[in-house]
């Protein structure tokens, strides 16, 4: 994910910012407990694509 297009994606829901899960190819806003896909290599910033958090997974944003 490039680091400049991160820089400028805010969640569609909140408009926070969004953290990038690497190993899952998803792009996370804490604050809507929303997972959004990305799909070669394009971010899907869908809140109807989005999957939701679980609580485990919010925690450990936490840390």
């Amino acid at each position: 994910m490039d680091k400049k297009l991160l820089d400028l994606l805010v969640c569609p829901v909140t408009k926070g910012p969004l953290i990038y899960a690497k190993d899952k190819h998803e792009l996370i806003s804490k604050s809507a407990r929303l997972a959004y896909p990305i799909r070669d290599d394009i971010p899907v910033m869908l809140e109807d694509e989005a999957r939701e958090l679980t609580e485990a997974e919010v925690e450990q944003l936490g840390r």
